[in-house]
């Protein structure tokens, strides 16, 4: 802990999106144990029920599928973080994101395309704001993107595809992004310890939670990750051999593989002739 503290004291300000429940809330709540001092930015829709705390926290109140209230947490952020009072490096971690399980276009084409409202055109999107201001103070972006990202996913097709956009998106921009003083670092989770799965319509967890890695450890992970120069992570030593095994394999057969492990927690309907 004492050495990551050091490795983000010259960090001011940390901008979270989605911090009010799982990895974004556990990032909350470690950046504020590493660096007291941090003031710390939420953007979603609730207040985080972080009790007790001596945090620095501020709640700006942001639907992330829509472009106006981006734009205006952004006006909002740009000003707060440019008032003198708020020196240093910036760390933004773009974590907030949904995903559904069942066969295209289940739950609804509402779904799907808000899906990709959030998980990737948001992102950009307040990427695109606050990037100048990165560059100039310097800093870093995280980017949360998945282990369903190295293969495809029949069963979770839509979410699958935008953690891939977010996965190689990171990676280019962090190559773009050298030299700047603003660094990018895709992290890929597995399954994890939060109601992800439940608000997505998995009718059985991926694993039992004692098997799933905590929002805190993908947090810390990610942390460690980013002060040790890495553009990519993929959380716990389990996902690590399966990402590795995954993205080895030809498309098709990942593709076919992945199907029968979702079908597994929820059955397709029978394919018609």
């Amino acid at each position: 802990m004492a050495s990551l503290s050091e490795a983000f004291s010259a960090y001011g300000a940390v901008v979270v999106t989605g911090g009010s429940s799982g990895i974004g809330k556990s990032f909350i709540e470690l950046m504020g144990k590493l660096c007291p001092e941090l003031v710390i930015f939420n953007l979603s829709r609730r207040v985080p029920d972080i009790k007790g705390s001596q945090l620095n926290l501020r709640h700006v109140a942001c639907d992330l599928s829509e472009s106006a209230p981006i734009e205006a947490a952004a006006s909002r952020l740009e000003e707060a973080l440019t008032q003198g009072t708020l020196p240093g490096r910036i760390l933004l971690i773009n974590n907030s994101g949904f995903g559904s399980y069942g066969p295209f276009p289940e739950p609804g084409p509402a779904h799907q395309l808000g899906m990709i409202d959030v998980n990737v055109r948001g992102l950009v999107h307040l990427t695109v704001l606050l990037l100048p201001l990165l560059r100039a103070r310097g800093g870093a972006i995280i980017n949360i993107a998945s282990t369903a990202a190295f293969q495809p996913t029949p069963g979770m097709a839509t979410y699958g595809a935008t953690k891939a956009f977010v996965l190689h998106w990171s990676l280019a921009l962090d190559e773009e992004l050298r030299g700047s003083g603003v660094r990018t670092l895709a992290v890929c989770p597995g399954p994890t310890a939060t109601n992800f799965s439940k608000a997505a319509g998995l009718t059985l967890p991926p694993l039992p939670d004692r098997l799933c890695q905590t929002s805190e450890q993908v947090a810390m992970e990610s942390l460690r990750a980013l002060a040790a120069g890495r553009n990519l992570v993929v959380t716990g030593a389990r996902n690590k051999l399966i990402a590795a095994f995954s993205s080895k394999m030809p498309k098709p057969w990942a593709a076919r593989l992945a199907g029968k492990v979702i079908a597994r927690h929820r059955p397709l309907p029978p394919k018609t002739p």
